[in-house]
């Protein structure tokens, strides 16, 4: 069954351990009170890593009360020791290769994060209209590829994260967010990627990569982003 969460709930707790380990001297608040990063520089470099990690960090907690062992035995097993990051490495570069095209001309980027997770991130630029969650035909094939090779690792779980920028209520933006995932979310499963490891989040305009008082910087707050979390043995 598909998952579609609203990730408010999860946020205060995730955003809190992440921007102590990743990021000081926090000033301000989001709109549901939690910390952000300094202004400026340091915060569009720490936002777009700490947003997939948050929603990483909240799929990686409700797997581990929803079937996460059922989900171990469907892939057959988690990941152990030195093989986390050299699965995930290599799942990196098949990501660059195959998307080069997308990678060049901004449309896709993929980031790895520290803990061996990795941040598959699309703006809706490329991926929708104008206050739309309705996926463009034209970036069916890119979703595809992205798919194709999750399936090659399928030791990994999903989360679908969308987000908005700061145009109009932000209880609308929580909902488009909601739906933007959910429609990439749904691409993935169409494709063959197992309804157990994706689910999907919605963050509104919380979270920002960049300024929203210019027309760029909301461009760039407007997207989705995949995070991609090995199955790992635990302790």
């Amino acid at each position: 069954m598909t998952k579609i969460l609203t990730a408010k709930p999860l946020i205060a707790a995730t955003l809190a351990v992440m921007l102590t380990a990743t990021l000081s001297g926090c000033a301000t608040t989001d709109p549901y009170g939690n910390p952000q990063p300094p202004s400026g520089a340091a915060r569009g470099a720490g936002v777009g890593a700490l947003a997939g990690a948050a929603s990483g960090a909240a799929l990686g907690s409700l797997s581990a009360n929803a079937g996460r062992g059922a989900l171990i035995g469907l892939v057959g097993g988690a990941l152990v020791g030195a093989a986390v990051g050299d699965y995930m490495e290599q799942q990196r570069m098949d990501f660059e290769r195959a998307l080069a095209d997308e990678i060049s001309r901004g449309d896709i980027r993929v980031r790895k994060l520290p803990d061996h997770r990795l941040i598959v991130g699309m703006t809706s630029a490329t991926t929708f209209d104008l206050d739309s969650a309705r996926i463009k035909p034209g970036f069916y094939s890119t979703l595809d590829k992205i798919a194709a090779i999750v399936n090659r690792y399928g030791k990994t779980q999903l989360a679908v994260a969308g987000f908005t920028d700061n145009t109009g209520s932000a209880d609308y933006n929580m909902k488009l967010s909601e739906r933007r995932a959910a429609a990439v979310q749904g691409r993935l499963l169409n494709d063959g990627v197992l309804p157990q490891r994706v689910s999907a989040y919605g963050y509104g305009e919380s979270n920002p990569v960049a300024s929203n008082a210019s027309e760029a910087g909301r461009r760039l707050n407007r997207r989705v982003e995949i995070a991609i979390i090995p199955l790992v043995t635990r302790s």
